[in-house]
């Protein structure tokens, strides 16, 4: 048996996975809602004016306020956004599933038993460290 062959057919098995077509469908519509593009332009041009003035030696507080203040005003927006919602539920629904095949292949590569293991087979009770729940 070729592992690097099967691990392929899991690859091609991943990009089949309904979560996995739901992410990529709702990632092309983000990619081409213009006005969500632009928010993300201004975020991160609000994100590199905010570096700018907190590496100069004479800092101005009330700037670095003023822009912060902005940037998350642009990050709610960016996040209230309806392409970006349906993103970030299609991601972490495709991110918990990515999450207990790794963590299976985890545990088989540990020595247990690929028929049985899972997610919660490994659960540390420390959520930091959890690909989530299945």
């Amino acid at each position: 048996m070729d592992l690097i062959k099967k691990t392929r057919e899991l690859g091609k098995l991943i990009q089949q996975e309904e979560s996995y077509i739901k992410m990529k469908s709702a990632e092309k519509n983000a990619d081409a809602d213009t006005e969500l593009q632009e928010l993300i332009k201004e975020f991160n041009l609000k994100r590199l004016s905010i570096n700018v003035e907190t590496q100069k030696v004479d800092k101005d507080g009330e700037k670095i306020a003023r822009l912060n203040k902005e940037m998350q005003s642009i990050y709610a927006d960016i996040m209230a956004n309806e392409n970006m919602k349906s993103y970030n539920e299609a991601k972490q629904e495709f991110d918990q599933i990515t999450g207990r095949v790794l963590t299976i292949l985890q545990n088989s590569i540990a020595g247990e038993d690929p028929e049985t293991t899972d997610v919660s087979d490994s659960c540390t009770g420390s959520c930091s460290t959890c690909g989530g729940c299945g």
